[in-house]
């Protein structure tokens, strides 16, 4: 609660003399002098609301670090054994920290990985007791009181130089480099709530459209967390009717005045199937999290998908900010259209095709509700169809490996081949394309009004290879075949 301060100036009507009355007056006036010396921050006679101050440190501005962010991981004892997998993919324990939180921890004869595999993960909490908190949504977990709860448990652990805390759950995987990068446009002394909703209709609809879907992630600023803990309990108490933890913190959050800040690359994945639709058209901002993995199908063609997952970080070691950052290029001499999903895919189309239509999403995937009227959802993004006859479809080439060199680094794709499918055109005999890039390392000003890159189709002595150059456009460049 807000505290009010008053001073104490009321004073008591006095019969005195003319002398004796100055004298009064003299000392009176003295006191209140000292008094506003003493403590000048709380001499104002009218009320006034006392706020933390943010934290300080003695290197509040320099660059944001992984060393300044703090992962909370929302798991149970039951999911923790099979998803600590996707924890493993992108933790780094020399750099990172944050804690799994667990209803109980899992006993040793359960838990399949050894204690040297425990090292390359977070450290295990167990959750504080939610029992008196009310839950009322039917059907529902109570588990979401537990999880809402880990934002008060991590903030408390007091650890020091924190900016920023960020909240997952342990099917998220997190693609730090980029979140460092994002975070970094924000001014983490201030209250910042960032993260993005879903990718379906009816799920925000159902929720909110400014809530941060917790499986996609979230961030909160330090000193906006420190006021939340204060008064989440509370909140814990009124909003028992609500199904999920992120629906509890956002509701709080409201309570606050704090709206959310919307960041694109974080994905809450509400949809299942093929994501190959969804990943090679990437929004033009950095990757930060992939959720619900469990619910869709590899990435990469035969690879499981821890496999591919594997494979798609390979790409990521090299030049995180470029994942899956789309590109698009134009072979004029034999009329392709070439778009480039860095570290992803590469897809060869015949004919002239306008940018504006690639960077509307494929439809390869299915809404995350099943039942009859799944063909009944609306998507948050534009969509375009995705022939269902392989051999309709554009030549489609996988990441295959990347090289990393001072002259810059190069991105190797290999030819899917489709079953029973005669292909024709100028693409019928190419089987590779190599992709040449420099690192991409945006400042906070490209980050914050970012420009799609430009790529120009290379000489090749080789039919069957395809050469591709990534650099910035020129100023005035138009991405398009007649420009």
């Amino acid at each position: 609660m807000p505290t009010y301060l008053n001073f104490p100036c009321k004073t008591k009507f006095l019969t005195l003399t003319s002398p004796r009355l100055k004298t009064f007056l003299l000392l009176l006036s003295s006191l209140c002098l000292l008094y506003f010396l003493v403590d000048y921050r709380n001499r104002i006679c009218t009320p006034v609301l006392i706020q933390d101050a943010p934290q300080h440190s003695s290197s509040s501005h320099s660059p944001t670090s992984i060393n300044h962010l703090v992962f909370g991981i929302a798991a149970s004892s039951k999911s923790w054994l099979k998803r600590q997998q996707y924890v493993r993919l992108w933790w780094k324990p020399q750099g990172m920290r944050g804690y799994v939180f667990l209803d109980r921890i899992p006993h040793k004869a359960d838990n399949a990985s050894s204690d040297s595999d425990s090292d390359s993960l977070p450290p295990l909490l167990v959750s504080g007791d939610t029992s008196r908190f009310p839950y009322t949504f039917k059907s529902g977990l109570r588990s979401a009181i537990r999880v809402a709860r880990i934002v008060s448990e991590i903030v408390n652990q007091n650890l020091s130089d924190v900016r920023w805390f960020v909240f997952g759950d342990d099917d998220t995987v997190f693609f730090a480099d980029n979140l460092v990068k994002t975070l970094s446009k924000y001014d983490h002394n201030r209250w910042f709530y960032v993260g993005s909703n879903s990718e379906i209709f009816e799920q925000n609809f159902k929720n909110s459209f400014d809530m941060a879907f917790g499986g996609g992630g979230f961030a909160i600023s330090y000193p906006l967390a420190r006021v939340l803990v204060r008064v989440l309990d509370s909140c814990l108490m009124r909003y028992s009717h609500l199904y999920g933890s992120d629906a509890r913190v956002f509701s709080c959050l409201v309570e606050l005045g704090v709206g959310l800040t919307h960041e694109p690359g974080f994905h809450q994945i509400d949809i299942r199937g093929d994501l190959f639709g969804f990943l090679s058209a990437h929004p033009l901002t950095p990757l930060l999290s992939l959720h619900h993995l469990d619910a869709i199908k590899p990435i990469f063609p035969n690879l499981s998908q821890m496999q591919a997952l594997e494979h798609l970080f390979k790409a990521v070691e090299v030049d995180p900010t470029r994942i899956l950052q789309q590109t698009v290029c134009y072979d004029r001499s034999n009329s392709r259209t070439v778009s480039v999903s860095w570290g992803y895919t590469v897809q060869v189309f015949e004919g002239n095709h306008y940018l504006p239509d690639l960077i509307s999403l494929q439809r390869t995937f299915m809404p995350w509700q099943r039942g009859r009227n799944i063909n009944s959802s609306h998507f948050m993004f534009n969509m375009r169809d995705f022939a269902r006859d392989p051999c309709k479809r554009p030549s489609i080439f996988f990441f295959e490996s990347v090289l990393s060199g001072s002259n810059g680094i190069q991105s190797n794709y290999r030819r899917h081949v489709f079953e029973n499918c005669m292909e024709m055109g100028a693409s019928k005999y190419l089987q590779q394309i190599r992709v040449q890039s420099q690192r991409l390392d945006p400042d906070i000003g490209e980050l914050q009004a970012p420009r799609r890159y430009c790529c120009d189709i290379l000489p090749s002595s080789f039919d069957k290879v395809m050469d591709i150059g990534i650099r910035q456009c020129i100023d005035g460049e138009l991405i398009s075949m007649h420009s």
